[in-house]
Parts: C-alpha cells; structure tokens; sequence
C-alpha cells in the first residue's frame, strides 16, 4: 500500500514551501518522501524533484503553440494530464514501492479542486492502484483577517472536499507573518452565534438569511477546521504531518524508512 498528500489550495497559499519544508523536515529525521511536480507553469523548486508533469507537457509549450492564456492553458494541460493517466503516470508510479509516500504539490487554479474532475479522477486513479491519499488544503492565514474571508475560505475548502471525497487537513500558511495571532486563533474553533453576529454586523441587512445559512452551515455540519502552520517551528510540522498520517493510516501497515544515520536531537 502506498500513501500520498495530494497538496491543494488557493494560488499564493504557499503550497510549493510547504512542500520544501516537509521534504527539509523528513530529511532531517531520516524519513523518506517523495515529492511530485504536478504544476505545468513551475518554475524552481527548492526540493528534489520525483516526478514531473513537465516532462509530459508544460503550460510555456501549450501557450505558445495553441495561444492560449495562462488560465486555458493550465486547464488543457490538466486535460492532457488525465488523459495520460493510464500510460505516463501509471509508469512514473512503477519506480515506486508499495510502501512509498508521495507529496504531489498541485496548481493553485480553484477550478482544479472545486468542479473540473481532473484530480478527482487523478485521485481515483491513485487509489486503484492501492494509494491511500489526504488532501492537504493550504489556505493563506493573511488571507482570514475577518468573518468574511474566513466564511470565503470554509466555502472553499467545503467545495474541494465534496469534490474530491477524501480525508482532509486544512492548514492555515504562513503563520509566521502573522502579527496579532489572537485575532487568527478565534477562527479555528468557531461558534455559529459569532459568526453570525459579525457577518450581520460587516454586511447589509438583505444578506441576513444568508449569513444565518452559511454559518449554521459551518457549525452543524463541523467539517472545517484548520491547523496554524508555523514553518519556522520543527514542532509544528511535525505536528502536522502526524495528523496526516493518521488520515491515512501511515505506519500501520507499513514500517517508516530511515536512513542510516541518527539525526541530531533539536527542536523549535
């Protein structure tokens, strides 16, 4: 059985860094990942590469040759992605073992994870082939500075859970730019009567029914919640990764790869 983290979210919400540092982590511990190139329009990495969608097709190629733009462009070569599933991909996975663990680090267009199949079919493609996958969804914690950008990030996430049918971790990047970390943490276990009271009190009156709707939306369903991430903190990574183990049940099946060193003890 493999394991996969299937890295999504917004453009901007740091998906590739926190790609880099989870490889630096695993490095440093001596556990083995593997992180996978799914973005055609990638530039740099600041890890080592497994696998690379450009090596299939790239978003520059797509844009010169067929004239589209940067969004089209992306989109086709998502299509051409999943058309390839069964040949390119099916290839790539066979340099794997059973027991490897794939980070496969996404684009950040929303309409990849909120209505186009492309990876709902990439994630049923994994599974067929015994991989247990948890969508890891990166929302920028710049981004939740009021109700109204947190109740636009829970949407968000919502819709890529429904579409993609799988364990979910929401975490909250870049942590550490965050100035007034009280007025972040009151986001991350919400009541519905806050919500509901600061969604009437920023917006107009017309939109009552509606902010009622989406907060009880929020509370009863209690489907969305997000972890800090603090990329500074050895802690806090780890912390993170052991909640996306679990999700996939990492370890139970199968023994953790380490190298032949002892890491040194250090932490924070």
């Amino acid at each position: 059985m493999g394991y996969a983290q299937l890295v999504i979210g917004p453009a901007g919400s740091g998906k590739s860094t926190y790609c880099s540092s989870l490889y630096q982590h695993c490095e440093t511990v001596g556990r083995s990942i593997h992180i996978v190139n799914l973005d055609p329009a990638a530039e740099n990495f600041d890890y080592p590469v497994a696998m690379d969608i450009r090596e299939l097709i790239s978003l520059e190629d797509v844009m010169e040759e067929l004239g589209l733009g940067p969004n089209g462009g992306l989109l086709y070569c998502m299509e051409h992605f999943e058309d390839n599933l069964d040949d390119w991909l099916t290839e790539e996975l066979d340099n794997y073992l059973d027991d490897d663990y794939l980070v496969f680090d996404c684009p950040g267009q929303i309409e990849l994870f909120s209505h186009v199949p492309v990876l709902r079919n990439f994630v049923e493609h994994l599974k067929s082939k015994n991989f247990n996958v948890c969508v890891v969804y990166l929302l920028d914690s710049q981004f939740i500075t009021d109700v109204t950008k947190f109740i636009s990030g829970c949407m968000s996430s919502l819709s890529a859970m429904i579409q993609l049918e799988l364990p979910h971790v929401n975490l909250l990047s870049k942590m550490d730019l965050v100035t007034n970390k009280r007025e972040i943490e009151k986001f991350l276990n919400p009541e519905s009567k806050v919500l509901l009271s600061e969604l009437n009190q920023r917006m107009a009156p017309q939109f009552a029914k509606l902010n009622k709707s989406l907060s009880d939306l929020v509370d009863e369903y209690s489907m969305v919640s997000f972890i800090p991430l603090d990329l500074r903190k050895k802690s806090s990574i780890r912390y993170v990764l052991g909640q996306i183990d679990n999700c996939i049940q990492f370890g139970e099946d199968a023994d953790v790869k380490v190298k032949d060193f002892d890491p040194e003890d250090g932490d924070e």
